[in-house]
């Protein structure tokens, strides 16, 4: 008995010591994120376990219980799930309020675009486990309320029901009224317009404050067609043209610029100018012009001159340098000056010519310089000739007969017809000259030039032309004759050429220039449309002011594309006249389109107008008002 007990204990001491080995695996060991707990507390030895990720996480583990301690098998982490684009609201846009990708758990916010609305209820969508919660929110256009206006006023847009950014335009139904307001409003982002409706008033304007200048006998409010008069300061110059009030206030700012001279040509011939680099001059101020050695002062025989700017903006003299130039030798006994002298003669060229005296031509060499031909006199004759050109009082008088070397001879001079004795010498008479006679400077008429070669003086009773520049009026030669007061009487200023304004076509819009009321330079262009629909025009869109004052083109028109257009009749009485000419020739009959405005007078004093002065062409081919009439004031009297 005594060793089965023994072998039974052993048994069970084996047991015991080898159920020490074999501890269990805990629930509270298991360390993971995000995952489900396990479904048991304690796993014993060679258990295995599958681990869940939380709700909105993907992935898996999978354990195994070995001798007390967790060994993974299988390990997929747990990860956020992730969500598709979240969608795009139009007109809107969305942002994420944390992190950067569409996971589980993320939030977008949406935000409408200015001028749009969100008309969801809920603005945000989250990224949940099945997907986004939530539908894409809605933005719509802010809405602003419904345009209203009076019978005086048109307005053109959707005036019902206006969206962010829709623009109502707003005209007088009357061309004698204009906008008192806001001509377009638009719809703001808050849903109100931007101004409030405008009305229609009377066309007026307010005297403008002038810089440098001043309003001649101003007005607190001046009528339509009324003409603003103003003055500039002293060392300034109104622009061209004359301001008008017409609907669209001052047909012309009225300004003053500084009167400047400008100093233009400094290219060629110029050596210095002072003071350097100065091109613009205010009235009063002088530059000082040195010309290069083949060049000198036009008109005169200096290189260096100061030239003054005027009150006129011009300049005292023409500060421009032209080459050297010698003339045809005129008084010198040259044989036939023209066959030997034409081509170039300028500073330093040499003439080969031939004097003729007694019988004999003599051959010889001229050089052109600052003071004219070389040798002085070209020929030394052995006689002398009538004088001529030098103011003697009738020459053919008193020089005739013999008129070899040292014969005197006696004569008048025009200029207070003094008594005087001349020799002739092989230079010529002496002295020289003759009669100290009066002379007109060459004239300096702005941009014009002189026909043929200019000198620098001309004699009594001389006659010149000269031609206007390219663009410039007037287009022919101009004959100019120097008096006996050395002053040139004759003479026309160079204006620029201009083309007149000739419409009377009130639906003729001219975009180009729309403010512009008088005479268009030469060069500039008009471009026309049409002033509302159901007109077309007739003729050259476009047309340009030529250099001799014509337009490329007649000034087209506007007619109905619709010939049997709705027209007002007048027929005007013989002591009646309107505005409407043709050709500057008051119309007795005529038609007008709806729209346009006339204003009728009565001749003579005696006679009245009964009715309204100015009247419009409706729609419907009526009148606004009953079409006035002339009429006697004596028969007014006698019935009151």
């Amino acid at each position: 008995m005594r060793v089965p007990v023994k072998l039974l204990g052993f048994v069970f001491w084996l047991f015991f010591f080898n159920c020490g080995q074999c501890r269990d695996c805990l629930r509270e060991d298991i360390k993971y994120e995000n995952t489900e707990p396990a479904a048991k507390a304690s796993y014993s030895d060679g258990e295995t376990v599958r681990l869940y990720c939380m709700t909105g996480f993907t992935g898996m583990y999978r354990l195994k219980c070995e001798e007390g301690t967790w060994d993974t098998i299988v390990e997929r982490k747990c990860a956020k799930k992730k969500c598709s684009h979240p969608g795009d609201a139009p007109n809107g846009d969305f942002k994420l309020t944390a992190g950067s990708e569409f996971v589980f758990g993320a939030t977008v916010l949406y935000t409408c675009k200015k001028g749009f609305e969100m008309t969801s209820r809920i603005n945000q969508r989250t990224c949940r486990a099945q997907g986004w919660d939530n539908t894409v929110p809605v933005c719509e256009a802010v809405k602003c309320p419904a345009i209203r206006t009076n019978a005086f006023v048109t307005a053109s847009g959707n005036t019902e029901e206006g969206s962010y950014g829709d623009v109502i335009h707003f005209e007088c139904v009357s061309a004698d009224k204009k906008i008192d307001g806001s001509s377009d409003i638009h719809c703001t982002e808050t849903g109100d317009w931007s101004n409030s409706v405008p009305t229609c008033k009377e066309i007026t304007c307010t005297a403008p404050v002038i810089s440098n200048g001043f309003v001649v006998e101003p007005e607190e409010e001046y009528q339509r067609d009324a003409i603003l008069k103003y003055r500039c300061s002293p060392g300034f110059k109104a622009r061209e043209g004359i301001p008008r009030c017409v609907k669209y206030g001052w047909t012309l700012n009225p300004e003053c610029d500084e009167i400047m001279c400008e100093l233009k040509s400094i290219k060629f011939g110029v050596q210095q100018i002072n003071p350097e680099g100065k091109t613009i001059f205010r009235a009063g101020e002088s530059v000082e012009i040195t010309c290069t050695e083949r060049y000198r002062i036009i008109g005169t025989k200096q290189i260096i001159r100061s030239f003054k700017c005027q009150e006129n903006g011009e300049w005292d003299h023409q500060p421009v340098c032209e080459e050297i130039r010698c003339v045809v030798p005129r008084d010198q006994h040259v044989y036939d000056p023209h066959s030997y002298f034409w081509g170039d003669m300028t500073l330093g060229t040499k003439k080969s010519y031939y004097c003729y005296d007694e019988g004999q031509y003599k051959r010889g060499v001229a050089t052109c310089t600052r003071d004219g031909w070389n040798p002085k006199p070209l020929c030394a004759v052995s006689r002398c000739e009538v004088p001529r050109d030098q103011h003697v009082y009738s020459p053919h008088s008193y020089f005739s007969g013999d008129m070899k070397l040292g014969t005197k001879k006696y004569y008048y001079c025009l200029d207070g017809y003094q008594y005087k004795e001349a020799t002739c010498t092989r230079d010529g008479w002496t002295p020289k000259p003759l009669c100290a006679g009066k002379m007109c400077a060459a004239p300096n008429i702005p941009n014009a030039e002189i026909v043929g070669h200019q000198r620098p003086e001309y004699s009594i009773n001389s006659r010149i032309q000269y031609k206007c520049h390219r663009g410039f009026e007037p287009e022919l030669p101009v004959e100019i004759t120097c008096n006996s007061q050395t002053e040139w009487t004759g003479i026309r200023q160079c204006t620029e050429a201009t083309c007149p304004l000739k419409t009377t076509d009130e639906d003729l819009i001219i975009e180009r220039f729309p403010d512009i009321k008088g005479p268009i330079k030469h060069g500039h262009s008009l471009i026309f449309s049409c002033n509302r629909e159901g007109l077309i025009l007739k003729g050259e869109k476009e047309i340009t002011c030529q250099s001799n004052g014509e337009w490329s083109s007649p000034f087209p028109t506007c007619e109905a594309e619709n010939t049997d257009e709705v027209m007002c009749v007048a027929n005007l009485t013989v002591n009646m006249r309107s505005d409407v000419t043709d050709e500057g020739h008051p119309v007795p009959e005529f038609s007008v389109r709806p729209g346009r405005t006339i204003t009728l007078t009565c001749l003579g004093k005696k006679v009245k107008l009964q009715g309204e002065r100015k009247i419009t062409c409706q729609s419907f081919g009526e009148w606004s008002s009953p079409f006035p009439k002339c009429e006697d004031k004596t028969t007014d009297e006698a019935t009151s």
